[in-house]
């Protein structure tokens, strides 16, 4: 269940509830208080991807508290 991960601060990147450090940017700043949720497939040709600066496929969280 994608409420049960943890969202990187720092890259917004959604991880396994388990994880340690963020599988995308290796940040350790993970958290539980996040909303939203938005799934990129296609980065090099995604306006929100582009917004998110996000460049890598994969669950992002819209807002990381």
């Amino acid at each position: 269940m994608a409420e049960d991960r943890l969202a990187c601060r720092e890259c917004h990147f959604i991880n396994d509830p388990d994880t340690q450090t963020c599988a995308n940017c290796g940040s350790s700043s993970l958290t539980e208080d996040w909303a939203g949720y938005v799934i990129i497939t296609h980065p090099e040709r995604s306006e929100v991807a582009e917004e998110m600066n996000v460049s890598e496929p994969g669950g992002y969280a819209l807002k990381v508290r």
